[in-house]
C-alpha cells in the first residue's frame, strides 16, 4: 500500500488539504463523533474541529447546541462528548454502563429527579444535604449509564438533570449490541481515517480490543473492509487508492490533544515524543504525518518550553517559520517559544 496516497486522502477527507463548507462539515462531524472541544483551552466552549470549517464552526456548533441538535453525553472512557441527537440510540447502546448494583445515593438522586423533575447541583444539595463533591461523581456515574441527562444547551453552568426517558422518551437502548454499533462506527472511522488498526480504535473510543476485533472481523467477512499489512481500510477505497492521484501538500497543523488524529494515535505518539515537561501542548503534523511534539505547561495560557521535531536540522531550519506560526496560531502570538531545535 502507497502510504503517501493514503495520507493524501487522510488529509483530503480530514479537509486538511481545503476547507469544508457545511454540508460537508456535518457530514465530516457525524463520522468523527464524540465531539469535543480545545484540549485545556476550549471550557465552555462550543466543540470544534480545528482548521477544517471555511466558516466559525465553534459558533455554527453553539447554535446546534441551542437547539438540542448537538447533545452531551459520557461516551468514550466515560469523557464528556457532544453527538447528533439522531445517533444518541446508537452511542447510547454503544457506551451505556448499566447499574448492575446501584448505590443508596444513586437511587436517592434518581427517585429525587424522577418525583420533581428536571434540577440542577444546587437544587438537589438543599434537598438531600450531600455535598457538591458527593453529588457530582453520583450524577456521572448515572449520566454513563443513560438514566440521567444533562441538558447543556448553552454555555451556562447552572445546568439542568434531566430522567433520560424524559429527555428521548424514543430512545430504545437495546436497538444495538455493542458490536452492532461498533460496526456502524468503525465503517464511518475508516472513511476519515483511511487506513486504521485496532489500537486506534482503542485510543479513540476507549473501547475492549476484543469488542473491535470482532466488528472489524464481522466487516471483514461482510466484504466492507480489507486487511492489508495488518491494518483495515474499507474495501472500495483499496480499489480507489489504486488510482488516485491526490498528492500532499505542504503544511504544518498544530494539533491539540482533542484532535480525532491525535486521539486515534495517541498510543504511538506518547511513545514517540516522550519528555520531562508537566504536558504535551500540542503534535505537530507536517506534510500529513505526525513529526514533532510541543511540550511545556498549560496556565492561564499555554507556556511553551521545548519544540522536538523528526526532521534533519536543515528541514527544521527551512521550515522553522512554518513551524513557529502554526503552533502561534493555537497559543497566541504573545507566547514566546523557549526551545527549538536550530
Amino acid at each position: 500500500m502507497d502510504l503517501r496516497k493514503v495520507n493524501a486522502l487522510r488529509m483530503e477527507r480530514q479537509f486538511l488539504s481545503r476547507k469544508a463548507n457545511e454540508t460537508e462539515y456535518l457530514s465530516l462531524y457525524r463520522d468523527t463523533q464524540p465531539g469535543q472541544n480545545v484540549y485545556w483551552n476550549g471550557f465552555g466552549d462550543p466543540p470544534s474541529l480545528s482548521y477544517r470549517a471555511d466558516f466559525d464552526d465553534m459558533e455554527f456548533n453553539r447554535g446546534r447546541q441551542l437547539n438540542r441538535r448537538l447533545i452531551k453525553g459520557r461516551f468514550s472512557g466515560g469523557n464528556l462528548g457532544w453527538i447528533v441527537s439522531e445517533d444518541m440510540e446508537l452511542f447510547a447502546c454503544l457506551f451505556q454502563k448499566p447499574l448492575k448494583k446501584p448505590t443508596e445515593r444513586q437511587l436517592m438522586l434518581l427517585e429525587l429527579i424522577d418525583r420533581e423533575g428536571p434540577m440542577n447541583i444546587q437544587q438537589i444539595k438543599e434537598s438531600t444535604g450531600m455535598l457538591v463533591k458527593e453529588i457530582t461523581p453520583v450524577l456521572h456515574r448515572l449520566q454513563e449509564a443513560f438514566l440521567l441527562y444533562e441538558d447543556q444547551y448553552d454555555g451556562e453552568w447552572d445546568r439542568g438533570w434531566y430522567p433520560f426517558q424524559e429527555m428521548f422518551p424514543e430512545a430504545d437502548l437495546t436497538k444495538y449490541t455493542r458490536v452492532e454499533a461498533l460496526k456502524v462506527l468503525l465503517q464511518r472511522f475508516a472513511y476519515r481515517l483511511v487506513m486504521f488498526d485496532l489500537d486506534m480504535v482503542r485510543s479513540f473510543y476507549k473501547l475492549p480490543v476484543k469488542d473491535s476485533r470482532k466488528a472489524a472481523e464481522e466487516l471483514l467477512t461482510e466484504g466492507i473492509l480489507t486487511e492489508t499489512d495488518q491494518q483495515y481500510l474499507l474495501t472500495t477505497d483499496k480499489e480507489l487508492l489504486e488510482t488516485y492521484s491526490g498528492n500532499i501538500q505542504r503544511t504544518v497543523y498544530a494539533l491539540h490533544r482533542n484532535d480525532i488524529l491525535v486521539k486515534s494515535n495517541e498510543h504511538i505518539l506518547k511513545e514517540r515524543y516522550p519528555h520531562s515537561y508537566p504536558d504535551t501542548l500540542y503534535y505537530l503534523l507536517i506534510d500529513g504525518e505526525f513529526q514533532g511534539a510541543v511540550a511545556g505547561k498549560f496556565r492561564y495560557t499555554p507556556e511553551v518550553e521545548d519544540v522536538m521535531l523528526d526532521l534533519s536540522e536543515e528541514e527544521a531550519s527551512e521550515r522553522k517559520e512554518e513551524i513557529l506560526r502554526a503552533i502561534h496560531i493555537l497559543c497566541g502570538e504573545e507566547n514566546p517559544i523557549r526551545r527549538f531545535p536550530v
